[in-house]
């Protein structure tokens, strides 16, 4: 079953052999130097534009340096890719893309700002000088393993022994003091998400929308008031700007998008002119591709899709060529027929998450980057009543679904019609307290992101939910 080699290679155990069409090949990214995803995304920029397709790729974590142990954290991924070269001739054009980065090999295992290796190409073995497939480093190394694992977890390292999978090799490794976690940028000035570290801080999503008709608040916020909206807002804990032009409350007409983007710009621009907002980042709720490219050239970070690309083609692949951290939330239909669509009857939880890893396979193969995702179980969104807190009980259940560990969460409860039925508030803005009490089941049930209207109220519900649970 494996390849027997001679004291002179054949040209396929040497990685030279003649072209054979497409062939598939795993690539192992990583960087600890500059801006780590930066650099990393930039190389699989450089991958796309020579040839070498970028066809699917892990979430990034962020791990311990081994060997030369004093230097910066690293960050770590894989990717699948798609290529007519031989090993050795990708393995030059890796070099090269290394090389025009800026990359200077001063000590081996030591810092770098960018790192390609390749981990594994076809069921191939290969024994040169320059290169061995598959990479000798896989079997130990954990920051290897575990995107491999995201990718293909079983799949066989070793042609000579197909019974033993990735997953297998993953499961072998002892335990670490502290397990990795996948790292979800933001931007700049936020921290990004770490949704397996135990520790984490919950961060607070506060909610502008800039509309006449939302359900809980809308024509609150005029242009006159806004600026000290969103000052109070970061005094009380936000850290992310959700901004909304267009209501997705069940029975609300659409407006053009030349109305949504006149509602949603000035807003972004007016907190990208605030000192006190410099550390926050900026969400764009909006499910329209054009309103997204014009939120993000205004200074937006985040683009969050009520509709995960459902209700515009060109939503998935625009998030793909703008590059930025994107919510994929979980509906059905659309804002005047999502209440209808609420029979689940292969069960809530299961129907759910495969709707999900629906939308994400879909996000992938439009060329989002798996780091760069972040999910919405899209509470009240062709949910209701009971469904809701069916949902907020078993949300752990949701987050470590098969295909779906790792990947970071943003909850919305605020205000939401089930909250109302089961305390008897009928005004959304009343609903305070029973808001409260679902932020902090997110929370427990390990929300990264939590999107609120009453920003000051659950920026203290969060403080206290964390010193409870993320400890």
């Amino acid at each position: 079953m494996g390849h027997q080699f001679s004291s002179s290679p054949s040209p396929k155990a040497c990685g030279c052999a003649g072209r054979r069409g497409k062939q598939t090949a795993y690539i192992a990214l990583g960087s600890n130097l500059g801006d780590r995803v930066a650099m990393i995304e930039q190389a699989c920029k450089e991958m796309d534009s020579r040839g070498i397709r970028v066809k699917r790729t892990s979430s990034l974590w962020e791990t311990e340096p081994m060997y030369v142990l004093d230097q910066d954290r690293f960050v770590n991924g894989a990717c699948e890719v798609e290529t007519d070269l031989e090993p050795l001739p990708l393995l030059d054009q890796l070099q090269d893309i290394e090389k025009s980065m800026g990359r200077r090999k001063l000590v081996d295992k030591g810092p770098r700002n960018i790192d390609l290796d390749i981990l594994l190409y076809e069921n191939e073995k290969v024994d040169h000088e320059r290169l061995k497939i598959p990479h000798i480093g896989i079997p130990e190394r954990e920051f290897v393993l575990r995107p491999l694992a995201e990718l293909i977890a079983q799949k066989s390292i070793d042609p000579s022994k197909p019974w033993k999978l990735i997953q297998d090799y993953l499961n072998e490794l002892p335990p670490t003091p502290e397990p990795l976690s996948t790292l979800t940028p933001i931007c700049g000035s936020v921290e990004p998400l770490n949704t397996l570290k135990a520790t984490r801080k919950t961060q607070v999503m506060a909610i502008l929308n800039i509309t006449p008709d939302s359900f809980s608040d809308g024509g609150i916020h005029t242009p006159d008031s806004l600026r000290d909206t969103v000052l109070a807002y970061v005094r009380g804990g936000a850290t992310i700007f959700d901004i909304g032009g267009q209501s997705t409350a069940p029975g609300t007409l659409e407006v053009s998008a030349q109305e949504e983007m006149d509602r949603v710009l000035p807003a972004i621009e007016l907190i990208r002119s605030l000192p006190e907002t410099r550390n926050a980042a900026i969400s764009v709720d909006t499910y329209r591709a054009s309103v997204a490219e014009a939120a993000v050239k205004a200074g937006a970070d985040i683009i969050n899709d009520v509709s995960a690309g459902l209700l515009d083609p060109d939503m998935l692949p625009t998030m793909a060529r703008l590059g930025k951290t994107v919510c994929l939330m979980h509906m059905r239909g659309n804002p005047s027929t999502m209440s209808k669509l609420n029979k689940y009857p292969e069960g809530l939880i299961p129907t759910i998450a495969r709707e999900l890893l629906e939308r994400v396979a879909a996000a992938e193969a439009a060329g989002i980057r798996r780091w760069r995702i972040i999910l919405d179980p899209g509470l009240g969104f062709a949910k209701v009543g009971e469904q809701n807190l069916q949902l907020l009980r078993h949300f752990d259940e949701l987050r470590s679904w098969p295909g779906l560990e790792g990947l970071p969460w943003l909850v919305g409860s605020s205000r939401k019609s089930f909250i109302g039925k089961v305390t008897g508030v009928p005004k959304p803005m009343d609903r305070v307290f029973g808001t409260a009490a679902t932020v902090a089941s997110a929370v427990q049930g390990g929300a990264d992101i939590v999107r609120v209207h009453d920003v000051v109220e659950m920026g203290q519900v969060v403080k206290m939910a964390d010193a409870i649970w993320r400890y």
